[in-house]
């Protein structure tokens, strides 16, 4: 393991915690993604007695000090789902670090972890393939020990994206969709991604209408990846499977498509353990 996120104390990781309930820890700076994956768990009728645990925070600050004092509960947890983008990465490793360390013995057994994130910080330089994933998430792997990994196309902005703040906050978590992402929705510079996340999740809508949604969301990333791609274009069938694209010993899936398939079937594979 990557030694940033090594524990302090050498007896954490040798824990079992068997006394795990039905309960999914959400780990996450970013409220409008907290709600996105709330509400979908929340809202699939397979997961209706599952308790879901989130940060009520809404500043970094605070919020990173929330998850750092959530660290020992999550392992009454069987599931946790952790926020991986690269802004936000550095100020929750103590936490990670915690975490992992008290859940290390009951992972992928007891326990699991699904990572949501952003790409690698040149995935979009030209003439790169989908294969520039390899080493992000081989460290994502050592690091977490994750059951799945899902890029978030909307988590992932290009430097000049992300507004610097206050010297204690040191940036600003954007809520406007990524610039690359515009021209795909009425080129509306304002658009935020927590109306887009709205739209595409659309609780309380009838199944026709959903149905409708996702394969416009599917579009729309079939799209802009063969652009981005074009040698990867036979493998887009795979990354938009349930199963994923498998990129050298890694996989990858994209959320938020059999998101909570996968919520479903580890919650579910746990509880047998």
């Amino acid at each position: 393991m990557d030694e940033r996120y090594q524990v302090e104390d050498p007896q954490v990781d040798i824990l079992s915690h068997s006394a795990r309930g039905n309960t999914i820890h959400i780990l996450t700076l970013d409220p409008i993604l907290a709600t996105d994956v709330y509400e979908r768990i929340h809202n699939d009728p397979r997961l209706k007695h599952v308790q879901l645990v989130k940060p009520q925070q809404t500043k970094i600050k605070e919020t990173v000090e929330e998850i750092e004092d959530m660290a020992k509960d999550t392992v009454y947890s069987r599931l946790l789902i952790v926020d991986v983008r690269r802004e936000t990465l550095p100020k929750l490793r103590r936490a990670y670090n915690a975490i992992v360390g008290y859940n290390r013995r009951d992972l992928n057994k007891l326990s699991y972890i699904i990572l949501i994130g952003d790409g690698p910080f040149n995935l979009f330089w030209e003439g790169k393939s989908l294969d520039v994933f390899v080493t992000f998430l081989a460290s994502h792997r050592v690091d977490f020990h994750p059951a799945a990994f899902f890029f978030d196309p909307f988590l992932h902005y290009e430097r000049d994206e992300i507004e610097r703040g206050a010297l204690d906050d040191e940036f600003v978590l954007p809520d406007k969709i990524p610039q690359r992402l515009i021209p795909y929705f009425k080129k509306d510079e304002s658009m935020k991604v927590d109306k887009i996340r709205r739209y595409f999740r659309a609780i309380g809508k009838d199944e026709e209408l959903r149905q409708k949604r996702r394969r416009r969301l599917r579009s729309l990333y079939k799209k802009r990846i063969a652009e981005q791609f074009p040698e990867d274009k036979d493998q887009l069938r795979a990354l938009l499977s349930k199963k994923g694209i498998r990129l050298a010993s890694e996989r990858m899936h994209l959320y938020p498509f059999y998101f909570e398939d996968w919520v479903y079937d580890l919650m579910h594979k746990a509880a047998r353990a």
